[in-house]
């Protein structure tokens, strides 16, 4: 039975976890998940738990924070002032803002925090500094 190598693009289903047992993401309920080993276009412990594995096999694996999405960073939360919002924004906690950054990229931030004067936003992934646990079955290798 061949096993996935860089290179061959696969079809896996997983489920994703945080430490607690809270589920953050699953595609059990969706087709399978499909990407090309080599490329980066799923976080490093996932593709490394992949790389290897045969054709209907499953695992559970543990991805520290520093191989999924990095550690949580306090320089990527901004408290900016209100009036810095446009106007037909109504900031509330929760809120997910577009900003552009001086090089022309456009990132996400959340808003965390309200006031009259105030508005802190946070560019951390929302996964930044958890450990992942991730049910992974490898459906087809193509």
């Amino acid at each position: 039975m061949a096993q996935a190598k860089s290179g061959d693009r696969v079809r896996v289903h997983y489920s994703g976890f945080l430490e607690d047992g809270t589920v953050f993401d699953s595609s059990l309920d969706r087709d399978p998940l499909e990407f090309t080993l080599g490329e980066g276009m799923v976080i490093k412990g996932f593709e490394d738990a992949v790389l290897g594995m045969n054709e209907g096999e499953s695992k559970t694996i543990s991805i520290p924070s520093d191989e999924a999405y990095g550690p949580y960073r306090d320089d990527l939360v901004a408290v900016v002032e209100r009036r810095m919002v446009p106007p037909d924004i109504d900031p509330k906690v929760g809120l997910v803002l577009q900003l552009r950054t001086p090089d022309g990229q456009v990132t996400d931030v959340v808003v965390t925090e309200v006031t009259d004067e105030t508005i802190t936003i946070d560019a951390n992934h929302p996964l930044a500094g958890k450990d992942l646990i991730f049910e992974i079955k490898l459906m087809e290798i193509l």
